[in-house]
């Protein structure tokens, strides 16, 4: 078997920082069970035993199985089931399963998932197809002894410290995956799809983890307890390193957190351009929990609040108790200034547990977003309740996204007012500071700015989405992701007639897609004259500090000399050399 140590792949990084660790394999299939070191090597019997009790549950279940299957006139799938039993009382399986939880001191769950990636590499080396497809047999098995060792043993064990913390490795992370995860005990993301919009990338830059997207192949090389190297900044991922490589690395990230804790030096001082231009700083957050990172890092408020995350992972909804605390401390987190709510974007990837919708061939463009808040009116109402009652705590923007049409934003303001007085026939203090927006994430939408800034009181530009589909790239698909150009000639002329038609209009215009926060795109959105930034908030320090070196009148003289270009070569061409050449320190700290 050829050797993966040293073995250097590239992929794209998302997110900057060094993680050095232990790899984890992540699987969907396997994302409840828990996996942890043994506090106590004395526990290692405890842990065999665990594992026997598990195999000899999993084969009584499959002889269950087979005595269901035996009325019916098919021999295959009894014959799976004989393989997957002989499997699991081979001696070497097993074995090589206890022997892991020895050499690794972890529990079974762990140990089991380390031999299946084993058999994984085994398999994927043969030339005979047909034995390399067994390998979904295996998984098979280690899935359901890793579902019979999980319930109230888990329940009761701790999980993994800090110091234990592994990178983990997929093939792609959806929000329900993440949800679930202990962050705090993840060094690192590396996945064989994303790109600099996926949802990896947006959780990786909002809890500042070193990320690597797109890597295509890699769960098929790594294994589980493989130590890695991740480079977020540079997309290499380094398998198995030798110790004067991770010296070297240990070195850079020592390097990298110097730089960082430099940024933060002057993160809290305003985003003012030398000539005086003002622009506001805000911050892109899923969970309460990122707030602390949000001030430290500098935010003047919360750009973005994406409230779906309320209802991933759970079997029962959230109630308007848990939506109007959960929105209350939102609002109310001092010093930040504003909090702007988003109304929940389910659909697409985000899903609550059991949406009883029926799959869609193209969910980006299905029912999603506002689309399926009207559709589904009582959760919509619910939250608008909440919001609504919470503003009382702090001034509040309520933004509503993937609207299309005129239709759709006077429906949501209708629904909004009717919400509005049911509270104060209950008695209910109801805010009058509140104010209404719409994302500007579909290329109608941009078409339309004229026509909605007559119906709301500020836009926020979604580039995420408005890229994806003014561009027709998929965002998530790691093979078409260099077209993903916001600095294409057709998203600049879009946002610019979104500005322009905002400001005609007398409101504010907003930016919080991804875009906002790379400092290369900084003084093109200045002389765009987005009046907020929202980002994630590693991204703050850098921004602020390459606005308050700019003048506006310089960004303009840029602006000016790129709009005619039909090319996206030339304009980042043009672009980038006037960011190496004004702010190359800027650029490269942190």
């Amino acid at each position: 078997m050829e050797s993966k140590n040293g073995l250097l792949i590239k992929g794209i990084g998302v997110s900057p920082g060094i993680a050095i660790g232990k790899a984890y394999i992540f699987d969907q299939m396997d994302a409840q069970a828990s996996y942890y070191k043994l506090e106590n090597p004395s526990r290692v019997g405890d842990e065999i035993e665990r594992l026997k009790h598990a195999i000899e549950t999993s084969i009584e279940q499959i002889e269950s199985l087979k005595s269901e299957l035996l009325g019916f006139e098919v021999n295959e799938p009894i014959c799976i089931l004989d393989m997957q039993i002989t499997m699991l009382k081979d001696a070497s399986f097993v074995e090589r399963t206890i022997e892991k939880i020895k050499e690794h001191c972890v529990n079974a769950e762990w140990a089991m998932g380390m031999t299946v990636d084993t058999y994984k590499e085994i398999f994927s080396r043969l030339d005979d197809e047909y034995i390399r497809e067994r390998i979904s047999d295996v998984q098979a098995i280690g899935q359901r002894i890793i579902r019979n060792l999980s319930g109230e043993i888990n329940k009761r064990r701790k999980p993994v410290s800090t110091a234990e913390a592994v990178i983990i490795v997929a093939k792609d992370l959806s929000p329900a995956d993440t949800a679930q995860m202990k962050i705090d005990h993840v060094q690192g993301f590396v996945t064989d799809a994303g790109s600099q919009t996926s949802h990896t990338t947006i959780v990786a830059r909002s809890l500042g983890i070193p990320a690597v997207v797109g890597m295509e192949k890699v769960t098929q090389i790594l294994r589980t307890n493989d130590d890695i190297i991740v480079d977020g900044a540079t997309g290499l991922v380094i398998i198995n390193p030798d110790v004067d490589l991770v010296r070297r690395y240990e070195v850079k990230k020592q390097d990298y957190l110097i730089a960082h804790k430099e940024l933060l030096i002057d993160a809290h001082l305003p985003a003012i351009t030398k000539d005086n231009y003002h622009i506001k700083i805000s911050c892109n957050i899923e969970f309460p929990e990122e707030i602390p990172a949000a001030i430290k890092y500098g935010a003047d408020g919360i750009g973005l609040y994406r409230t779906e995350f309320l209802y991933i992972n759970r079997q029962e909804l959230a109630n308007e108790q848990e939506h109007l605390d959960n929105y209350r401390n939102i609002i109310s987190a001092p010093p930040l200034q504003w909090a702007t709510i988003r109304t929940f974007d389910l659909g697409g990837d985000k899903f609550y547990s059991n949406p009883k919708l029926a799959k869609e061939m193209n969910p980006q463009m299905g029912l999603r977003a506002i689309r399926f808040c009207l559709k589904e009116e009582g959760l919509f109402r619910m939250q608008l309740r909440a919001i609504l009652q919470a503003a009382e705590n702090g001034k509040t923007k309520i933004l509503f996204p993937m609207i299309s049409s005129i239709e759709e934003i006077r429906k949501a303001k209708n629904i909004l007012m009717s919400v509005k007085e049911e509270l104060l026939e209950e008695g209910c203090p109801v805010s009058e500071n509140i104010k209404i927006g719409v994302m500007i994430e579909v290329p109608a939408a941009a078409m339309l700015a004229k026509e909605l800034a007559r119906e709301v009181d500020f836009f926020s530009i979604g580039t995420n989405d408005l890229i994806q589909y003014a561009l027709a790239i998929d965002r998530s698909n790691e093979h078409v992701t260099y077209l993903y150009e916001p600095l294409h000639p057709a998203v600049l002329r879009l946002i610019k007639e979104v500005v322009d038609a905002g400001h005609d209009a007398g409101i504010e215009v907003a930016m919080c897609g991804e875009m906002a926060g790379d400092p290369m795109n900084t003084v093109v959105l200045l002389a765009l004259r987005i009046d907020e930034m929202s980002m994630y908030p590693l991204a703050i320090p850098r921004v602020k500090r390459i606005i308050r070196a700019s003048s506006l009148q310089d960004a303009e003289s840029l602006l000016k000399s790129i709009m005619p270009l039909g090319s996206v070569e030339e304009i980042r061409k043009n672009v980038e050399n006037y960011m190496h050449l004004n702010f190359q320190k800027e650029l490269l700290t942190g």
